[in-house]
């Protein structure tokens, strides 16, 4: 690891990390907004309207073709930042983890305190009896997942046109508050509310992690533009 980077680990006593799909590159999910990523594939509808709630409603089915084929990987596997971070948290030094990502290998990891600001792939209700189903009940179907009353299935992922969770807000912007070190890794602080929240970080330093520039350079004490599994797991 970066001699700076592990000098301020030691010192810090109360790390956050704040992270974005860059983390989850180097398990072989692509990230959003890269060349080769999410948004600049073509498909019969923009990404951005089939994954919105107005759009979900409205044709659920073809929402779930695009949602099985792109935003689900059930063979990706924690990568060395997932468990550097949860080592981090077992060893007492982290004290949160605040993910923009959906998929779940922050916990397959290790880690407990994980704050997910736009839900998880992992976790689906009917939208009728409130019945929780997990990843597989999506996998293993096809068309639109039915619950056993009849109703449809929706993941709890946060569509464009939703709010964020309340609850996880307020925890999340608790554990910035009490951070002395804020790690932020893999993301490119352009997706708000989320990107928004590191402005309740008030301590000592601010750690950037990320293959390109961020908003949040200028005011971080160490940037290092190298993919984050490297840079975590060296």
């Amino acid at each position: 690891m970066d001699k700076r980077l592990s000098a301020l680990v030691e010192k810090a006593r109360r790390i956050v990390f704040f992270g974005g799909a860059g983390v989850s590159c180097e398990s072989g999910i692509p990230d959003f907004r890269s060349q080769d990523g999410l948004y600049n594939q073509q498909y019969a509808y923009p990404p951005e309207e089939i994954l919105s709630h107005h759009f979900f409603m409205q044709n659920p089915e073809e929402f779930y073709r695009f949602y099985r084929d792109k935003m689900l990987y059930p063979k990706a596997k924690p990568n060395a930042a997932h468990l550097k971070l949860a080592q981090w948290e077992e060893q007492g030094k982290l004290r949160a983890v605040i993910t923009q990502n959906i998929d779940g290998l922050h916990q397959m990891a290790g880690s407990r305190r994980v704050y997910e600001l736009h839900g998880s792939v992992h976790r689906n209700r009917c939208m009728k009896c409130g019945k929780f189903y997990g990843l597989e009940t999506i996998l293993s179907t096809q068309g639109v997942p039915r619950c056993e009353c009849g109703g449809m299935i929706k993941p709890e992922v946060v569509l464009y046109e939703e709010a964020l969770d309340q609850s996880v807000i307020e925890q999340a912007v608790n554990a910035l508050m009490e951070a002395d070190l804020l790690m932020v890794g893999g993301t490119s602080l352009n997706v708000y509310p989320a990107a928004g929240l590191l402005r309740y970080f008030s301590g000592e330093h601010l750690v950037v992690l990320n293959k390109t520039p961020t908003s949040a350079d200028r005011r971080a004490s160490l940037v290092i533009q190298e993919p984050i599994a490297e840079v975590l797991g060296s």
